[in-house]
């Protein structure tokens, strides 16, 4: 019996064999021979496995062409693509450099023919209006990371099993490898390398973190290694394999942290909007966060804010820990006056007053209105005629057809850094395809020219 103040051994001795039985992944795992034998199999990307991860891409292409989720979802399913990523973690955890490199081969055969078929597909097909099924595999954030690491997990665990369940399917679905790999063949297709650099991204994480964590569970059942023919060779080898795994890992790590670091910047930014920029006669029409220049742009409609408040909200960025942040500020001033309201104020005052007084409300009367005048002709300064916006869209739609939707906006841009201030022509465009890096460089610049400002703040939408 436990003496007083000391925990009782027996009870810590059966919670701790409890906790082992229900996490024990030796009682059903399958044999070494049969885990080497099935993992070895599932890596080569030849006659029926190619026939099938061709088809996969396809079915997988159009599905992303249609913007159909369950399409997509089929072509994960029968897609052969984790068979050689679950092989190089598994090489790696047994020091097999044989099965490395054959595993790397062939993933790196499979990638080439993923990559070819459907950058062909989307050359041929008439569709080519990048839906939100594209869009979405071209910004992998942090989750994505996760996701890959324990969907990994996941499937190496259920690959060691001795009865198959419907695990690997699921995680098939949940990694998503044959959705960015088809997304970096519409890029090339339509000559973007946003999305072709995006969704390669998304397709290298998936890649090393499944094969990361195939490593780790490996390490943990500690299945029989390869044997050298002498200890000198058996490290030299190792180190040949460690040096691949931490050179494919560490970029891995370092863009996780970038995703991270966006992240937490983005979320801190989207607070400090929230609780700072509010304001009683003014709302944020737009705002852009921008983690990689660590800028927050805000459009504000109403009221103006005066300087010395955007200073003051721009110092309150370090209590959100967003010290190197920049906050700009563009400001579209709208005053009401109710101007038949004022006169009748002041007429009813005139009639109940001498001549003296009758002249000098009268006055009062023409300075208000001459304020107005000056108010409505800085209002019309600011903002764009209908006829000419007319014009500007029927010009830049005979240079660019594909061209649909166009609105422009003449504005101050007011940053807190400096005093001066500078007109800034807000476009928003929509187009029937993504429109290149390039042509979005000459519409900024023709604009320019065209509307006559200093700088051009230009967003495409497609549609």
């Amino acid at each position: 019996m436990a003496k007083e103040g000391e925990p009782d051994r027996s009870l810590v001795s059966r919670i701790q064999a409890a906790l082992a039985y229900r996490f024990n992944l030796h009682a059903d795992q399958s044999s070494f021979d049969e885990i080497d034998r099935n993992i070895r199999d599932s890596i080569e990307i030849k006659g029926t496995n190619l026939w099938v991860l061709m088809l996969a891409i396809f079915i997988a292409s159009i599905g992303l062409n249609v913007n159909s989720t369950a399409v997509i979802i089929g072509a994960m399913l029968i897609s052969p693509l984790m068979g050689p990523i679950m092989g190089v973690g598994y090489g790696v955890g047994i020091n097999d450099y044989y099965l490395i490199r054959k595993a790397l081969g062939n993933l790196l055969v499979s990638f080439l023919i993923g990559l070819f078929a459907s950058t062909v597909y989307f050359l041929l097909s008439p569709l080519s209006v990048a839906q939100s099924e594209l869009l979405a595999r071209t910004a992998p954030t942090i989750w994505d990371v996760l996701i890959a690491l324990f969907g990994g997990l996941a499937g190496i665990i259920a690959s060691t099993r001795k009865e198959k369940s419907n695990v690997i399917p699921g995680v098939a679905i949940a990694t998503a490898l044959m959705p960015p790999l088809c997304t970096a063949g519409y890029g090339i297709a339509n000559g973007s390398p946003e999305m072709f650099f995006g969704a390669l991204y998304l397709f290298f994480i998936n890649c090393v973190f499944i094969a990361f964590a195939t490593l780790l569970l490996v390490g943990y059942i500690n299945p029989p290694h390869k044997r050298f023919v002498s200890e000198e060779m058996e490290r030299k080898v190792k180190r040949y394999i460690y040096t691949v795994v931490l050179v494919t890992i560490l970029p891995s790590i370092y863009l996780a942290y970038g995703l991270v670091t966006r992240e937490v910047f983005s979320s801190r930014a989207s607070e400090f909007i929230k609780n700072e920029l509010v304001f009683e006669k003014s709302f944020i029409a737009k705002q852009q966060i921008s983690a990689d220049k660590q800028i927050i742009d805000i459009t504000l409609v109403g009221q103006k804010i005066s300087d010395e408040d955007l200073a003051q909200l721009s110092s309150r960025l370090e209590r959100y820990r967003l010290r190197n942040a920049k906050l700009v500020v563009h400001q579209t001033v709208i005053k009401e006056l109710d101007e038949a309201t004022l006169k009748k104020s002041l007429l009813n005052e005139i009639l109940n007053t001498n001549q003296v007084i009758f002249d000098s409300k009268n006055k009062q009367i023409q300075d208000l209105q001459n304020e107005i005048s000056n108010m409505r002709a800085q209002q019309n300064q600011q903002t764009m005629r209908l006829e000419e916006q007319q014009k500007i869209y029927e010009e830049l739609v005979a240079q660019y057809p594909q061209v649909r939707k166009l609105a422009i906006a003449k504005t101050d841009e007011h940053q807190t850094s400096r005093l001066e201030k500078s007109t800034v022509l807000l476009a928003n465009l929509t187009s029937k395809k993504i429109l290149s890096g390039g042509d979005r460089r000459r519409i900024a610049a023709w604009f320019k020219v065209r509307a006559g400002v200093d700088q051009v703040k230009l967003t495409v939408e497609v549609d």
